[in-house]
């Protein structure tokens, strides 16, 4: 008797403390789970800085691409990559074997022309003297003019050979065009490069790495809030910790269209004094167009936020205009706002007007389902 009364005891017992843990563990939980049911964030005042962002590539101001009207074998090279050089200095030299034996011929062949004209000014006037004397008719006469025009012709022709061919000898030292750096060489010792097609390029000069450029692309919508002289901030990778300045020099007409994309490309001017500047880099561009300050800014996740259909109430489902946040009371409840946004910085928004003011709580995402997602029943440690 006394057995079983003690294990009915133990039995309810281990009953009631089964209940008071599940009370204690479930209850607050539960209150938890209706606090942490959505995550807010405050309304607050500051500042708003509306940019327009982009990549772009740094790019000397002025770059010449130095190459060939002829072809040959490189037999010097006078300039290398970094070096500074000066208007008209020699960067290379081609074999002029070839080119000197032309001119060689083309000057033997003006010496034949001018002897073969020498002899027909001769015959010429010996033909007039003969024909005003009654020797020769006036055919002869003709034939005699006809003959000096045409070695004169063949004098003039060898000339113009001569020429070009001294123009193809002089090409074969390829100078600098400008004063400024080598930013590539292209050519090797040795190399044969021909002319035939195109002009291959055999040296890129940069006139002035102290100032250069940055070609950006803007879409459409964003290029009207441009101007000439804006200023620009931008970073490039290898010096992420600083941040250079710039100013916008041209917006250029032609559109680049590419799957139904139009875009404008934009040149920003970028002064660098200290040589930081390489070309190449790639350059990340923030082009300021509007600015606010202490201004009342609310989150860009509240403006996203929509509760379910079952959760909103009745009177935000009627059609409102303007655009609308949801507050959260202190009941839990959702209560809709709508707001006059103005312009955003993509994280905040600001607020033009509406009935909200700082301090107030946003709903900006709902966490129902990341908690049903851990599950409703876990042990407790106690």
């Amino acid at each position: 008797m006394t057995d079983s009364f003690f294990a009915r005891k133990t039995i309810l017992f281990l009953i009631a403390f089964i209940i008071l843990a599940g009370a204690v563990y479930f209850w607050p939980n539960g209150q938890a789970n209706l606090q942490n049911k959505y995550k807010t964030q405050e309304v607050d005042r500051g500042n708003i800085i509306q940019a327009i962002s982009a990549n772009g590539t740094l790019s000397p101001v002025v770059l010449v691409n130095v190459g060939t009207q002829v072809s040959g074998t490189v037999t010097r090279l006078h300039a290398d990559f970094n070096d500074h050089i000066q208007s008209g200095q020699i960067l290379a030299e081609l074999d002029p074997s070839l080119f000197q034996a032309q001119v060689a011929q083309d000057q033997a062949n003006l010496m034949s022309a001018q002897s073969s004209l020498k002899l027909a000014k001769i015959k010429e006037q010996r033909s007039r003297v003969l024909f005003d004397k009654g020797f020769v008719s006036a055919t002869d006469i003709d034939q005699a003019k006809q003959t000096l025009e045409a070695a004169q012709a063949q004098v003039a022709m060898a000339q113009a050979q001569l020429t070009r061919n001294r123009t193809n000898l002089r090409y074969t030292i390829i100078r600098s065009p400008i004063s400024g750096v080598v930013v590539a060489r292209n050519v090797d010792l040795g190399q044969t490069v021909a002319a035939s097609f195109q002009t291959p390029t055999l040296f890129q000069i940069a006139q002035d790495l102290r100032q250069m450029q940055i070609d950006t692309s803007i879409a459409e919508a964003d290029v009207g809030a441009i101007s000439i002289g804006q200023a620009v901030k931008f970073t490039v990778d290898a010096f992420s910790d600083q941040n250079f300045s710039g100013t916008v020099k041209q917006i250029r007409l032609n559109p680049a269209i590419q799957q139904n994309v139009v875009t404008y490309n934009v040149v920003v001017r970028v002064d660098n004094a200290d040589g930081k500047l390489l070309p190449g880099m790639t350059a990340h561009v923030h082009i300021n167009i509007n600015q606010r300050t202490d201004v009342l800014r609310i989150p860009n996740a509240a403006l996203r936020f929509k509760p379910k259909s079952d959760e909103e109430p009745r009177a935000s489902r009627k059609k409102q205009r303007g655009t609308m946040v949801y507050l959260l009371d202190k009941d839990q409840n959702l209560r809709p706002v709508p707001v006059k946004a103005g312009i955003t910085d993509n994280t905040f928004t600001e607020v033009l007007g509406g009935e909200i003011k700082a301090g107030d709580k946003l709903v900006t995402r709902e966490l129902a389902t990341d908690k049903k997602k851990e599950g409703n029943f876990k042990l407790r440690a106690f």
